[in-house]
């Protein structure tokens, strides 16, 4: 059974080297990123020890000297796939955090096994890790609390999920569409008893389909709110 430190040391600690048997022929970046081409084309479930070493011309037996098992193999697919967050930058925040949320958004729709790898408990690796100083950094020095800058990250970074969670479900790619032809016929059937839905889905359709643009600008809009009462 692998230790509970070994992912641990796989994401943080210097590049693990086989203690025995021939010369290394393997990295941890080729096994992460035959890992990720898995996960990409059939998803999470897909990937297992034996498939990505097939894929490296390795035995099992022979990953296992590098990877201690399934667990360590996703830490490691989820730092790989991560990659590196926005570069610091002297932008005004809310530029810094939209600009965050977008690529962030672009991350997981390319990687949409993501969200189930995120959502297991599993260590955080230092990209990951990465990822959540920029959004803190950004809010640095604007007169919020260190509790606050952290629950606007973590704010963030739900909204972000969950919108990619609904992309990934619906069928067109739009959680939007998806809402409005699940529920149109029964409020328009019911529209006595749902009158404000009623009267929503028969507005023109201008504004729609835009639930993540709309709930990044509110966040902002209410940082901005707070940033303005503590600076005030």
């Amino acid at each position: 059974m692998p230790e509970p430190n070994a992912a641990l040391r796989l994401l943080w600690g210097p590049p693990a080297r086989p203690t025995r048997g021939p010369k290394p022929s393997l990295s941890l970046e080729s096994i992460a990123r035959a890992g990720v081409g898995v996960a990409d084309a059939e998803g999470l479930a897909a990937v297992s020890m034996q498939r990505v070493a097939g894929l490296l011309d390795h035995t099992k037996m022979a990953l296992y000297r590098y990877v201690p098992g399934k667990a360590e193999l996703v830490a490691l697919m989820v730092e790989h796939a991560a990659g590196d967050p926005p570069p610091a930058s002297d932008a005004p925040w809310r530029e810094q955090l939209a600009d965050w949320a977008h690529r962030m958004s672009a991350v997981l729709a390319a990687h949409p096994w993501l969200l189930d790898a995120l959502a297991a408990p599993r260590p955080t690796g230092p990209r990951e890790l990465a990822w959540l100083e920029r959004v803190v950094a950004a809010l640095d020095g604007h007169g919020l609390s260190g509790a606050e800058r952290m629950d606007a990250a973590v704010l963030l970074v739900g909204h972000v999920r969950t919108i990619a969670a609904q992309h990934r479900q619906s069928r067109d790619g739009s959680p939007e569409a998806e809402l409005l032809r699940a529920l149109g016929d029964l409020v328009q059937t019911h529209a006595d008893r749902y009158p404000a839905l009623a009267a929503a889905l028969a507005e023109p359709p201008g504004g729609r389909d835009d639930a993540y643009d709309f709930g990044i600008a509110r966040i902002l809009d209410g940082i901005a709110a707070l940033i303005d009462h503590r600076t005030r």
